[in-house]
């Protein structure tokens, strides 16, 4: 349990729970992601060509939206048996390396860190109100600090807490 009392990974398994992952690009909470759900998560960081190639790759039944089972599915098809990602020229299974994605929007300044200001940020738009405590606790567990912040690697870790 993270901070702010959310789970982010299987209590069975330890690795990464989508279920939050998922509810947090649900913007709407409607139980699917669409296009819409996908602008206001990522909040004009990211243009029409790339949402809309993140929908072709999640969309598997071309209804126009990505319910939980898609999203699990391609999140899972790129991992091994081991749960370890697996890389195809540094990207995910099918090109596509969704967490970098997403700490690359985060890092609003491109620093190659996610600061406290950045993450508090991001968690708020995506409707999880925490505060600085909650913020630097996390960057804490991903081995970073309040005024530096917390590499990828380092997200990555605070995911699978």
């Amino acid at each position: 349990m993270c901070p702010t009392g959310s789970v982010l990974h299987s209590e069975a398994t330890g690795q990464p729970n989508l279920r939050s992952a998922f509810d947090v690009l649900d913007v709407d909470r409607d139980g699917k992601i669409s296009r819409d759900d996908l602008r206001t998560s990522y909040g004009g960081f990211v243009g029409e060509d790339m949402i809309g190639t993140m929908m072709t790759v999640a969309d598997f039944n071309k209804d126009g939206y990505v319910e939980f089972e898609e999203f699990e599915k391609v999140l899972d098809s790129s991992r091994n048996r081991n749960g370890e990602e697996k890389r195809k020229n540094g990207t995910l299974g099918g090109g596509v390396n969704v967490m970098e994605d997403v700490f690359k929007v985060i890092d609003k300044d491109g620093d190659g860190k996610v600061g406290v200001e950045d993450l508090k940020s991001y968690l708020n738009l995506a409707g999880l109100q925490v505060d600085d405590d909650d913020v630097k606790a996390m960057i804490k567990l991903g081995h970073g600090d309040e005024k530096g912040g917390v590499t990828y690697e380092g997200f990555l870790q605070i995911l699978s807490l």
